[in-house]
């Protein structure tokens, strides 16, 4: 089955009429994206948007021979008109199955926002599923006794969740070509496009690509640990969130715990919560060690630093006298303890930590030993990460990858 993506933005487009934001301003040329629609087999039309016959025509295809034209999602503004020789655009209620003359079998897939989702199946078997823009399948996919999809377009981006979902049911497997489409300026184009996909195990297309479902494609290899750094509210925990936001299924490990009485920290303590997914199980423990070493989901570990500070707690590293008699050996073993099991770790982890080395130099000892600490703890954390990224201003700097 050969689709040709004839756009891949949203129904607005890319960049969007008449928008100054610095991402429609950069989403020129190779980079503009037209609203998303797929020409499955020079048969089926999914979404006719404007400019579909244009489009088609530099992607090297006629619409001539369309036999169907289905609809996702409601079309605001006015209508698109027909191109000629075009049958009549529509949509399949769902749970219900189209058979068309080419050979192809649709499915419809419920969607739990305005739209319809589509099962595309080939003559030759393979398997697409395509999802309208913001939308995902309403409840647990249906997967008992199939494999899971070769191919998936959705809106990768806007809908992380939806795709976690899909890989806890088995519809989407380690092989299935995830494409992201509805493509909008919420993520800038170009490098940060292409990593934010890869992080969802997903990539991106220029519009007019033709892929061939079931064909191997090259799968984003996803970094086993991955190391975030950044200063104070740099966005470098929202970035450690993003990374494992498409997982199935993540334990947060917090090493803050509580702190009585502090209203403050209570209400930072709820804001990451409420960023958080709600399938995501929280565990707050500074012992990590028996946590890397167990095998289970992915864990997301934050922070580094609020575990030093534990570490050093233990070891009475803030006393000069205790640091000097045993303090400085205690801690040593501590964290060489924990790189240990960053090494050794099968499951996914992306760690968070704080990078202070370039502030001011602390006033008093004990403070001068936690930088020092911390520097000489993310430096080797780093040396048994494959992906280390620096979180400046909410903006990522690839480090090692």
């Amino acid at each position: 089955m050969e689709l040709t993506l004839l756009g891949t933005g949203t129904p607005e487009g890319l960049p969007r009429p008449d928008c100054p934001c610095a991402a429609c301003a950069v989403s020129v040329g190779t980079r503009s994206r037209a609203a998303t629609a797929v020409l499955v087999d020079g048969a089926l039309l999914l979404d006719l948007t404007p400019g579909a016959v244009l489009a088609g025509a530099r992607a090297g295809h006629s619409l001539a021979g369309v036999r169907q034209v289905l609809l996702t999602h409601p079309h605001d503004g006015p209508a698109v008109e027909l191109p000629p020789g075009l049958p009549a655009a529509g949509r399949v209620p769902d749970g219900r199955e189209l058979a068309v003359i080419s050979g192809h079998r649709v499915r419809a897939v419920p969607m739990d926002a305005p739209g319809t989702g589509y099962e595309v199946t080939g003559p030759d078997g393979v398997r697409l599923l395509y999802l309208p823009p913001g939308g995902a399948p309403a409840g647990a996919a249906d997967q008992a006794g199939r494999r899971p999809y070769d191919m998936v377009l959705m809106d990768v981006l806007g809908r992380p969740e939806a795709l976690a979902r899909l890989r806890a049911s088995g519809a989407v497997g380690p092989g299935t070509d995830v494409i992201a489409v509805h493509l909008d300026h919420d993520t800038p184009p170009g490098r940060e496009l292409e990593r934010r996909c890869a992080a969802a195990g997903a990539r991106a297309v220029p519009d007019g690509t033709t892929v061939i479902v079931g064909e191997c494609a090259v799968v984003p290899d996803l970094p086993r640990r991955t190391l975030v750094l950044g200063g104070a509210r740099s966005g470098k925990s929202v970035e450690a969130e993003r990374r494992l936001e498409s997982f199935p299924e993540v334990v947060y490990v917090a090493t803050g715990g509580t702190r009585d009485g502090d209203a403050e920290w209570a209400q930072r303590v709820g804001l990451h919560r409420e960023r958080r997914p709600a399938s995501w199980r929280t565990v707050e423990t500074c012992e990590l060690a028996p946590l890397l070493a167990a095998d289970g989901p992915a864990l997301l570990i934050d922070c580094l630093a609020l575990w030093l500070t534990d570490a050093m707690d233990r070891a009475g590293a803030w006393d000069d006298e205790v640091w000097a008699k045993g303090g400085r050996q205690q801690l040593a073993e501590r964290t060489a303890e924990l790189v240990a099991a960053v090494r050794a770790t099968r499951r996914p982890v992306v760690l968070v930590s704080n990078e202070v080395g370039s502030g001011v130099v602390p006033a008093t000892s004990s403070g001068r030993r936690f930088r020092d600490e911390l520097g000489r703890l993310n430096a080797a954390v780093a040396g048994e990460c494959e992906h280390v990224l620096l979180v400046v201003a909410g903006l990522v700097a690839v480090l090692k990858e």
